[in-house]
């Protein structure tokens, strides 16, 4: 079961990672992260005296920005590496050179590479193709991973909350086969005395047939002092409601996702509404961000170029609010000299104009007029 990653669970469902991704609440947390890490724009820079500088001639620029390969943007090669990494514990991708000078990313099945550590505790990996076992050398695996114990392989967290997605997939199955049954418990038909076998086996399946899924809800004719008898529901099948919801909550605290964007606003309010984004980003996207930065350091920018060349993802996106408050703080930096309004332009995407690069303070200098753009 190891080998297909599968974990099995108390409520005898076998969690794998494709099983988990039809649990909703496991899949919105998933491409939740994935999906915004693919969308982040990461260049690389040259550091200058005091700042830095895009470098698109860097050999990493357009495997990171534009394309991993021939067949895969580098936006899907993000996400797909880091969807990886959430359902297997590990995104791996094969580092394709020439010369020393990367050319492509090529990603590589998880469950295709083995992770073992070398006598001194680091990673080797070994790729099974057929019948064959050949290793990968570390500086040519592009190795994204989730936290893990070991440090070497990451731990996947769909093993680790196995108990809670095997727990929700279990519930959604006994709504399903309970609503298949127009939302009512199974019954029992009460015989005014003892029928044979076959007329009992008779019964039943007549009795399926004309009041089974569809059908359910209609008016019984019963014959020979037959009665029905509905079950009622217990306990737990009328709270069901109140474990699946807990359930859904203890998803976003495996993945550090706040509720609302696994769709749950019971608890949002126009307070902390804002609150939540800067929460997703600080303790569930800064960690994968910073584990993307050092794999980019480490495998894809030279040890002579270290100090040099880094690589950044622009998280401007995730924090713009509304217009009139990123208005008012463009205000504020220019007039503190942090921004020119060239510089607060591009971040609106908007084209330059002529003496727009000075630092003025506009409420206590004189500017230059600003031409219709």
């Amino acid at each position: 079961m190891e080998l297909f990653g599968a974990a099995p669970s108390s409520s005898g469902i076998s969690v794998t990672p494709a099983k988990a991704m039809t649990c909703p609440p496991v899949r919105c947390a998933v491409q939740a992260i994935a999906e915004a890490i693919g969308q982040l724009p990461v260049h690389v820079y040259r550091r200058t005296n005091g700042g830095k500088e895009r470098s698109q001639d860097h050999s990493a620029y357009r495997l990171l920005h534009d394309e991993a390969n021939d067949h895969m943007s580098a936006a899907d090669f993000r996400e797909q590496l880091t969807r990886d990494a959430l359902l297997h514990g590990n995104g791996l991708a094969l580092i394709n050179r020439i010369d020393g000078r990367p050319i492509e990313l090529i990603r590589l099945d998880p469950v295709s590479v083995d992770i073992e550590p070398d006598d001194l505790g680091s990673p080797r990996y070994f790729l099974r193709q057929e019948t064959q076992r050949r290793e990968i050398a570390r500086a040519d695996v592009l190795h994204i991973k989730a936290p893990s114990l070991n440090g070497i392989s990451g731990d996947s967290p769909i093993r680790q909350a196995r108990e809670t997605i095997g727990l929700l997939l279990a519930i959604e199955a006994h709504a399903a086969r309970l609503f298949k049954n127009g939302a009512r418990p199974s019954g029992q038909i009460v015989l005014p005395k003892r029928a044979a076998p076959e007329t009992r086996k008779n019964l039943a399946a007549a009795w399926r047939l004309a009041h089974g899924g569809e059908n359910s809800g209609g008016t019984a004719l019963l014959d020979d002092g037959a009665e029905y008898k509905p079950v009622s529901l217990t306990s737990v099948e009328a709270q069901l409601i109140e474990v699946w919801n807990r359930a859904v909550l203890d998803v976003a605290r495996v993945f550090r996702v706040p509720p609302a964007l696994l769709m749950d606003y019971s608890r949002q309010t126009w307070t902390n509404a804002e609150f939540g984004g800067q929460q997703f980003l600080t303790y569930a996207l800064a960690r994968w961000i910073k584990a993307w930065e050092g794999e980019i350091r480490l495998k894809l920018i030279g040890v002579d170029e270290r100090d040099t060349f880094l690589a950044e993802f622009l998280i401007d996106n995730l924090l713009r609010s509304d217009l009139a408050a990123r208005a008012e703080a463009y205000s504020k930096l220019i007039a503190a000299r942090v921004l020119n309004p060239n510089e607060a332009r591009a971040m609106e995407n908007r084209a330059p104009y002529a003496g727009g690069d000075e630092f003025l303070n506009p409420h206590t200098t004189s500017a230059p007029s600003v031409p219709n753009v």
